[in-house]
């Protein structure tokens, strides 16, 4: 008998599924409270962003995208270390948080865990770039905040089996 997700779409883009797997990553690995909020995430001089890929009977990515100054802090929180701007520790970092928030969704939905696979996260840091999907299956996007600072969390599927 096949697998298929198709017969699940509904779990699979649940969007409780990803406030769950960003409160567990965030409670848990770093002992921060999150909260999801209406808006968008404050335009900075620069921001950074991770990409995991999913590959199997779901293709599509995680996105992660903040700020400098929060991807600062959240590196801050996971290594006890203080930095003055990005460099490769607070990358090395921010590619982690993306790949534990994309294996905690992943894992929400039992025959998703099974059968899709994560790619090694790539780090984006800069300004001026977008991130462009055509005709996504179907796409969740959502804007946390923790204290003052904020950022975002997007599952894109662009095929589904």
């Amino acid at each position: 008998m096949s697998v298929s997700l198709r017969e699940s779409v509904q779990r699979v883009s649940d969007p409780h599924n990803l406030d769950a797997s960003v409160e567990e990553v965030f409670r848990l690995m770093l002992g921060i409270e999150c909260q999801r909020e209406a808006g968008t995430v404050p335009v900075e001089k620069e921001s950074v962003t991770s990409v995991v890929g999913f590959g199997g009977m779901l293709s599509g990515a995680c996105v992660f995208r903040s700020g400098a100054s929060t991807a600062i802090k959240i590196a801050a929180q996971m290594t006890g270390m203080e930095f003055a701007d990005v460099d490769d520790t607070v990358k090395d970092g921010i590619g982690e948080i993306c790949n534990m928030l994309a294996g905690a969704w992943k894992g929400k939905v039992p025959e998703l865990a099974a059968n899709c696979g994560l790619s090694v996260p790539a780090v984006i840091t800069g300004r001026d770039y977008n991130l462009h999907v055509q005709a996504p299956e179907f796409q969740l996007h959502h804007v946390y905040r923790f204290g003052d600072r904020l950022f975002e969390v997007t599952i894109v599927c662009d095929g589904l089996q």
